[in-house]
């Protein structure tokens, strides 16, 4: 994991403020949310280079987290909610970014407005 950073998202044309921890090398590329605890963990960064379209899995994963994916414009161009232990998960167009995003106390005003319901409890 390589730092924190402060990114802010557009949805439905309302700004979100978000900080992110970075996955920058293969390693906590592959790690992402697993074996972190719901309420401790952090919402997540991807960046690639190039435009991809590669699938994600939450296994090992323990709870449910928002997956947002965002092309090379910065527009989001799909978004999930991703169930533990999910095998693969792939959206339907090529992106430079993936959020995601856990359901936990720190992120549930974001969490909440993208689902449209309330989802932490």
């Amino acid at each position: 994991m390589v730092g924190l950073k402060k990114i802010t998202l557009n949805i439905r044309n309302k700004n979100f403020s978000l900080e992110v921890q970075q996955c920058k090398n293969i390693f906590s590329k592959l790690r992402g949310l697993m074996f972190r605890r719901r309420e401790n963990a952090s919402a997540m960064l991807f960046n690639f280079k190039n435009p991809v379209r590669i699938a994600i899995h939450s296994l090992f994963v323990f709870f449910h987290f928002l997956a947002i994916w965002i092309d090379s414009d910065g527009k989001i161009i799909e978004k999930k909610i991703i169930s533990p232990f999910s095998f693969r998960i792939c959206p339907e167009k090529n992106f430079t970014k993936i959020i995601e995003i856990p359901f936990n106390k720190k992120y549930s005003k974001i969490v909440d407005f993208v689902v449209e319901e309330k989802v932490y409890k």
